[in-house]
């Protein structure tokens, strides 16, 4: 069994955005070693936005474990997305990687139809590209940042999903990425979590109205992870403290959270779930 408790914190250090694995220190843990697949996705063709890197990247390897073939969603970081092709392919299943910028509204549209086309069709999507940058007050995030993040982190889930419905069969299943800050919000990550708090209210809806069509829709909610995303929008000095708030007194590793992605999207263990939020959060304990 892997243990991830003995993993060493991470140092101070900075990326410039988006950031790469192969810089972070300690390197993540997103590669699904060890896993052992079930067949639970067996002929299932999945959309992964986002998932070079970081919980996208591990979610992606979980899934061709299961008998996923992957098409895989990701800005610009060619090298990361190659290596997540490569570990999609080592088990034995099919990785189309898409790059660009989903903050655009025909890349959304053109990203679904080149999955659907290359992969031979949809049943999972898996809506899981994010930006976030660090401000200390509303007025420090300007109109540019503001548009920017509703553009990436909501807008493009609402795009992806409404094109990906043309081709999602009955029994498909949606998963979104929201956060603990769209649950509780964060003063330091304030339009983040405005879209994080969105995506939430966006499952609940969808769940209720796609439910006839038989596509359920839930949502992996987060704490703190261990992603390229860390050192490339925080400061050296939080990237240090990055996780340690939290019961368990560590941030998660990309493979401890990809797991829940697997669970939304095999019927045979979540065939009654829909409209629901998996927080992942490291004990954090959340009235309501």
């Amino acid at each position: 069994m892997t243990s991830f408790d003995d993993l060493p914190a991470p140092s101070p250090q900075e990326q410039p955005y988006p950031g790469e694995s192969a810089g972070m220190d300690p390197r993540p843990r997103d590669q699904m070693t060890g896993y052992v697949g079930r067949d639970l996705l067996h002929g299932r063709r999945a959309l992964v936005t986002g998932g070079d890197s970081g919980i996208g990247r591990a979610v992606a390897i979980a899934f061709a474990k299961e008998g996923a073939d992957v098409a895989v969603a990701y800005l610009n970081e060619d090298e990361d997305a190659r290596k997540t092709a490569e570990l999609v392919e080592a088990s034995g299943r099919r990785c189309v990687l898409l790059p660009g910028d989903l903050a655009d509204a025909q890349h959304c549209a053109d990203v679904v139809s080149r999955s659907a086309q290359e992969l031979g069709g949809l049943d999972l999507l898996v809506n899981n590209v994010a930006y976030q940058q660090n401000a200390d007050s509303l007025t420090e995030i300007s109109e540019e940042q503001w548009q920017h993040t509703f553009a990436t982190n909501i807008h493009s889930y609402y795009r992806v999903t409404r094109a990906a419905l043309d081709h999602l069969p009955e029994n498909s299943a949606i998963i979104n990425t929201a956060s603990i800050n769209g649950l509780k919000g964060n003063g330091h990550l304030i339009d983040y979590s405005a879209t994080k708090g969105a995506i939430i209210a966006l499952t609940y809806s969808l769940a209720q109205s796609l439910i006839k069509k038989r596509i359920r829709v839930n949502c992996v909610a987060p704490g703190p992870v261990w992603t390229p995303l860390i050192p490339a929008t925080f400061p050296a000095d939080k990237v240090q403290e990055f996780g340690h708030q939290v019961p368990m007194g560590r941030a998660a590793q990309p493979d401890e959270i990809a797991p829940s992605y697997v669970f939304f999207a095999s019927n045979e263990l979540s065939s009654y779930y829909t409209g629901e939020v998996l927080a992942p959060i490291g004990g954090v304990t959340l009235p309501g």
